[in-house]
């Protein structure tokens, strides 16, 4: 009688162990929950300026594709500042937004700005006007399909020659952002460097749909990223004073996720 009891307690409690290990495999196999990471990144096209600084305060996403102002939601550990776009070239990029996010359809991104947005030309600084639409906060389309347990990178490239307009007789300008969104899980990046390194160069890349572009670094290093797949043609122009001639090449071939190195551009 009693090697029988102990017999059912032994049994139990194996059975007690092996619903505890199947529960915390469970656990571990859901350990992502519904939930996907989302990072926003900016970055900046080349502009005819000093500095441009925007005052970002928030970044929102939405699910729903509806036009209404509901179903928005602020991400998490939101990198709030006061950014001069151009530092963000040759490659640079700013970190906005790391958080998690429900799974699902990701409609839009929201950027929000403040009211501390400034040019500077020519040494002096002046204030960018930032009308009420855009201070509320400027949507951009993503329209992602967003997977359980994955990471999306959105970059977001600010295009400065198109986003400071002038305010006409009053002198001054208006900031009213041009923006392309991009996600590195859908697009390639071109890379390479230009020498001689004395003088900057803007680098472009250019196919009927799309145009990026973006400084050389003192190094004379570049990174075009988020580039769709497709065919581009690259045009390397140094700044007039060098005295050096711009380059063209044909027929560059990007996929999706592919880095392509030009290696080193050499000018004359």
């Amino acid at each position: 009688m009693k090697q029988t009891s102990r017999m059912r307690v032994t049994g139990l409690l194996m059975a007690v162990v092996a619903l505890t290990m199947i529960y915390s495999c469970s656990d571990d196999d859901n350990s992502g929950g519904d939930s996907a990471r989302v990072k926003v990144s900016m970055t900046d096209a080349p502009g005819d300026y000093d500095a441009v600084y925007v005052d970002v305060v928030d970044v929102m996403v939405k699910s729903e594709a509806s036009a209404d102002e509901e179903g928005w939601t602020s991400l998490t550990n939101v990198e709030a500042g006061v950014y001069n776009l151009l530092e963000l070239t040759g490659g640079v990029t700013q970190l906005l937004a790391n958080a998690e996010v429900e799974a699902g359809y990701l409609s839009q991104i929201r950027l929000v700005l403040g009211n501390n947005n400034t040019v500077v030309i020519n040494g002096e600084s002046q204030p960018l006007s930032t009308p009420s639409a855009q201070q509320s906060g400027l949507k951009i389309q993503v329209n992602q399909e967003l997977e359980a347990g994955q990471e999306y990178e959105f970059l977001l490239d600010f295009d400065v020659d198109q986003s400071i307009v002038s305010a006409g007789s009053s002198g001054g300008f208006i900031l009213k952002p041009v923006i392309r969104a991009s996600s590195g899980q859908e697009n390639g990046e071109i890379k390479g460097a230009v020498h001689p390194t004395t003088f900057q160069s803007v680098v472009k890349a250019t196919n009927a749909n799309t145009t990026i572009s973006a400084y050389t670094d003192a190094n004379g290093e570049f990174v075009l990223n988020g580039v769709p797949a497709g065919t581009y043609q690259i045009s390397v122009t140094p700044a007039i004073v060098s005295g050096l001639n711009a380059k063209i090449i044909n027929n560059v071939e990007v996929s999706a996720g592919a880095s392509i190195d030009l290696e080193t551009i050499f000018l004359n």
